[in-house]
């Protein structure tokens, strides 16, 4: 199965409660930090919520 990596590219600081949750939800915590999670539609949704804040590459 394929793979995202997200990479957090902006602060989270001034932005809405909603989408620190979500950052903290897919396991990022600083500016620059990178996850690796599943190419699921869990895991689209919570991205396309704070896709101002990361960007995302496909992983093999």
């Amino acid at each position: 199965m394929a793979q995202l990596r997200i990479t957090q590219v902006k602060s989270y600081i001034g932005s809405k409660q909603n989408h620190r949750d979500t950052l903290r939800s897919l396991g990022l915590k600083r500016l620059g930090g990178v996850v690796v999670k599943e190419d699921r539609p869990e895991f689209r949704g919570m991205v396309h919520t704070v896709r101002h804040l990361v960007t995302v590459e496909e992983v093999d």
